[in-house]
């Protein structure tokens, strides 16, 4: 039996929470963060590259790469452009498609980028029971992949949505995650991406995991692995990063999209993902919990393993966010934040960080109650 604020039992919320980290929710704010379309009606794409000056040469770079792979291609828009790496928009004769290129090729980049490739390729001969993009060209040394472009809208546009993500949307993405956590890929086709006992002691040793959390995860850790005597089959095929921006949603079915981290992982890893960013859902969350809930309390103790390192890794990624937008240490949240208006990205960053920090707290609690039931 887990402890009442468990994340597996913990019941919703009720009224604002404190960490609110938008402005409030309101029909026409909702309407454009879905795109302001019916779900599954792809929406038209149009516009002209800009390839003058610094960001055009690094565009027409990465042009040149995509049609080495795939000469065919068009682009019509630029989705997303980082200092890391272009996503564009556009057709192959009638058929759209969307070109990833890596621009940024340090080893940890083309990595990931090498195993979303090979995933997709994986794809090609056996078919997840959930749909993905088809795969188009891909060039693992230039880390360059062309895939088809499916229509559907994201079921949320941010890491951590700011509004509450629709109970029907939520459970979408749950049926979605559900199929793939039960495929059984063939032997070989896909690695473990997490080393557990390193990342453990990575995260201690940054000072992020406390003495009494090292002895209580792996005390669960050890339980999940070597409880039922069969090692093997508290291993589960995952997404990897199951987030609802990357899931679209489409009267034809949910696709699934950015298989970068697929692999095999201790069972609940993606509903550990998943709990982690609803923060501003918690009717959502509840579900999640009951999904870890229903399979078991192996499976509940290696959810929580696994929301250990998520959570810790997500407070990681914000600290440094916070810091480099501030420039300096961690202030206290400002007088916007405190009545409730608009937010700048410096005050998001902080009120997120500290919602991650209470969710640490009752993970703890959490994983301190079921070690003392095991």
């Amino acid at each position: 039996m887990y402890h009442a604020t468990s994340p597996v039992t913990a019941p919703p919320r009720t009224g604002p929470t404190p960490y609110f980290t938008g402005t409030a929710a309101t029909p026409e704010r909702s309407r454009r963060a879905r795109g302001g379309a019916a779900p599954g009606v792809r929406q038209p794409i149009s516009g002209r590259l800009d390839l003058s000056g610094a960001q055009g040469a690094r565009l027409r770079s990465a042009l040149a790469l995509v049609h080495r792979v795939c000469p065919e291609f068009r682009p019509v828009q630029v989705l997303r452009r980082s200092g890391r790496s272009v996503l564009l928009v556009g057709d192959i004769g009638r058929t759209p498609a969307v070109a990833k290129c890596l621009l940024d090729h340090s080893p940890a980049w083309a990595e990931r980028y090498r195993q979303e490739i090979a995933a997709y390729r994986a794809f090609v001969r056996h078919r997840p029971p959930v749909r993905v993009p088809r795969l188009i060209a891909a060039d693992p040394e230039s880390c360059t992949l062309v895939i088809e472009r499916m229509p559907g809208r994201p079921a949320a546009l941010q890491r951590h949505p700011a509004d509450p993500v629709p109970g029907s949307d939520v459970r979408a993405v749950l049926g979605a995650i559900g199929k793939v956590n039960a495929w059984q890929p063939p032997a070989g086709l896909f690695e473990r991406p997490l080393d557990y006992g390193a990342r453990l002691a990575r995260y201690h040793e940054l000072g992020f995991l406390t003495d009494r959390d090292i002895g209580d995860v792996h005390k669960l850790l050890h339980g999940v692995l070597h409880g039922s005597g069969r090692p093997q089959a508290a291993w589960q095929f995952c997404h990897g990063d199951a987030l609802p921006a990357n899931t679209l949603l489409a009267p034809s079915g949910p696709v699934l999209v950015d298989w970068e981290h697929a692999g095999w992982y201790l069972a609940g890893y993606d509903l550990a993902v998943l709990w982690s960013v609803l923060g501003e859902a918690p009717m959502a969350r509840r579900q999640v919990s009951l999904a870890a809930q229903a399979a078991g309390p192996a499976a509940q103790d290696a959810f929580l393993v696994n929301l250990m390192l998520v959570l810790t890794r997500e407070i990681r990624t914000c600290e440094t966010a916070v810091q480099r937008t501030m420039r300096g240490p961690v202030p206290a949240p400002g007088p916007a934040a405190e009545r409730g208006g608009a937010l700048s990205a410096g005050e998001e960053q902080r009120l997120l960080l500290r919602r991650l920090h209470d969710d640490m707290t009752v993970t703890r609690g959490a994983v301190r109650a079921a070690v003392g039931t095991r």
